[in-house]
C-alpha cells in the first residue's frame, strides 16, 4: 500500500488530495470491488473527517483495513467474481511493490501502470 500512495503522490509531499486519488483511481484501474464501491466512496474512508486530504500512513491503514473486510465479506459470500477480485488486488499490490523497488519514482509510474493494467486485464 506505501508503494501505491508513492505513485498517487509522485512529488513525495507526504499526503495526496481527492483530486490526485480520484486520477489515480481512473488511470490504474483497481479491482471490480472498489470499482463498484467508486471514488467517492473509497475516498470518504480514507477521509472520514472530510480534510480533503490524506497522509500516508493514513492511507495505508484505511486500505488495508478495505480490503480486510473485502476479503472477509467476499469469502462469506463464496462467489467466483468476488474471490476473483481479492485475487486481482494481491496481484495489484505484488506488482506495486515489485515495480517500485528498483526503480525512482519518475521512472516507475508508467511501467508501475502498464504492469497493473496487464495484471487486471
Amino acid at each position: 500500500m506505501s508503494n501505491l500512495f508513492d505513485q498517487i503522490d509522485p512529488t513525495g509531499s507526504g499526503t495526496i488530495t481527492k483530486s490526485q486519488f480520484e486520477q489515480a483511481f481512473q488511470n490504474m484501474n483497481p479491482p471490480g470491488s472498489f470499482q463498484a464501491a467508486g471514488a467517492d466512496a473509497v475516498w470518504s474512508k480514507l477521509d472520514p473527517n472530510g480534510t480533503g486530504s490524506v497522509s500516508k500512513q493514513d492511507f495505508v491503514n484505511g486500505m488495508t483495513t478495505m480490503m480486510k473486510q473485502l476479503r472477509g465479506h467476499h469469502y462469506h459470500d463464496g462467489s467466483a467474481a468476488a474471490a476473483q477480485s481479492v485475487t486481482q488486488t494481491s496481484n495489484l499490490l505484488a506488482a506495486l511493490s515489485s515495480s517500485t523497488s528498483s526503480s525512482s519514482p519518475a521512472t516507475s509510474n508508467t511501467s508501475s501502470a502498464g504492469s497493473i493494467l496487464d495484471l487486471l486485464a
